[in-house]
């Protein structure tokens, strides 16, 4: 009889699913949100780094996609950097949507460009996705963009002008 009991326990205790406390993952990705924010205004670019899975993949605007932490790393302390010798600040304007499904998670965003008169020069929104990694959630897709309209192109430079009465379309 014991050990029908103990088998019962055992296959009831495997049955059992862990439910994820979907509140407060939530609330950590919103605090991880707070954290990126920070570490960009201290031009921290390995702690920046380290929210990063080391596959990730960054999609910055007007510029090619950045793989792999070390380029990520790179890529975002430079732009702390250039950020703050512009005068230059960026500070997380609201965290607009988050959520969890299992190891994978997602956080929305908007964004503000302030200069040093504190002026928004430009406002903007962002997604990122995460995966749990070792209990930790790491970014692994990031991107943002403009609220503006990109700049129009520029008009070509003489040589490449059509010369005056020619067909050259």
């Amino acid at each position: 009889m014991r050990l029908l009991v103990l088998s019962f326990f055992l296959v009831a205790t495997a049955c059992v699913t862990v439910k994820l406390d979907t509140a407060a993952e939530n609330d950590k990705l919103r605090a991880d949100a707070a954290v990126w924010f920070d570490l960009f205004a201290h031009e921290d670019g390995p702690g920046m780094g380290n929210l990063y899975a080391e596959d990730a993949l960054l999609m910055p605007p007007g510029a090619e996609a950045v793989s792999g932490r070390p380029a990520i790393t790179k890529f975002l302390g430079e732009a702390a950097a250039g950020a703050k010798a512009a005068g230059l600040s960026l500070k997380n304007r609201e965290v607009t949507g988050s959520g969890v499904d299992g190891d994978t998670a997602w956080i929305s965003g908007t964004y503000d460009v302030v200069d040093v008169a504190g002026k928004v020069v430009d406002r903007g929104n962002y997604l990122s996705v995460h995966r749990k990694i070792n209990g930790t959630w790491l970014y692994i897709r990031d991107t943002w963009n403009s609220d503006q309209k990109p700049a129009p192109p520029a008009p070509p430079s003489v040589e490449q002008a059509p010369a005056p009465g020619s067909t050259a379309q």
